[in-house]
């Protein structure tokens, strides 16, 4: 872990916020990251939540249902707590504490770990959740910011972690 990485993940969820946001921008969103992956050679899970519904899925060849899980659980966490699953994960490794204990919710079905980032619009709130899964977990949240920087005419270089 970099110890800027909390700092940049809080810009991260300042700056990577839409106007407005629907199915078609969830649907937009997702073939964003599809075409990602497939540039970089990576197989991933991507799902696009809106209003707790499932606007997109789809699982890359490659990926398999353990794939679909994480995605899951790391989005149960995010539409809970309205903070990337990666954010999560590193806060909470700082206090050396986990979800189960601090909120008592089961690790079966909560995960923070990368790849899970809520979906703001501004003068909202969080809208959704756009999860991935299948490579190491700063670089699923590195490349669903990747995404949200692009539909959102945010700058990558003014963003990302690296």
């Amino acid at each position: 872990m970099k110890h800027t990485d909390l700092d940049r993940l809080a810009l991260q969820e300042q700056r990577l916020q839409f106007d407005a946001f629907d199915q078609s921008s969830a649907w937009a969103l997702g073939t964003r990251i599809k075409a990602l992956c497939e540039e970089a050679g990576v197989a991933l899970a991507i799902e696009v939540r809106l209003s707790k519904e499932t606007i997109f899925y789809y699982a890359m060849p490659g990926t398999g249902p353990t794939n679909a899980d994480w995605a899951r659980r790391k989005r149960n966490a995010v539409e809970l707590l309205h903070t990337s699953s990666y954010a999560l994960g590193l806060k909470l490794d700082q206090e050396k504490s986990s979800l189960e204990a601090k909120q008592g919710l089961p690790l079966r079905d909560y995960a923070t770990h990368g790849g899970s980032f809520p979906i703001r619009v501004r003068g909202v709130g969080v809208v959704g959740v756009v999860t991935v899964s299948g490579i190491p977990q700063r670089e699923d949240h590195a490349m669903v910011v990747k995404a949200l920087a692009a539909l959102c005419d945010v700058p990558l270089a003014e963003v990302a972690l690296d």
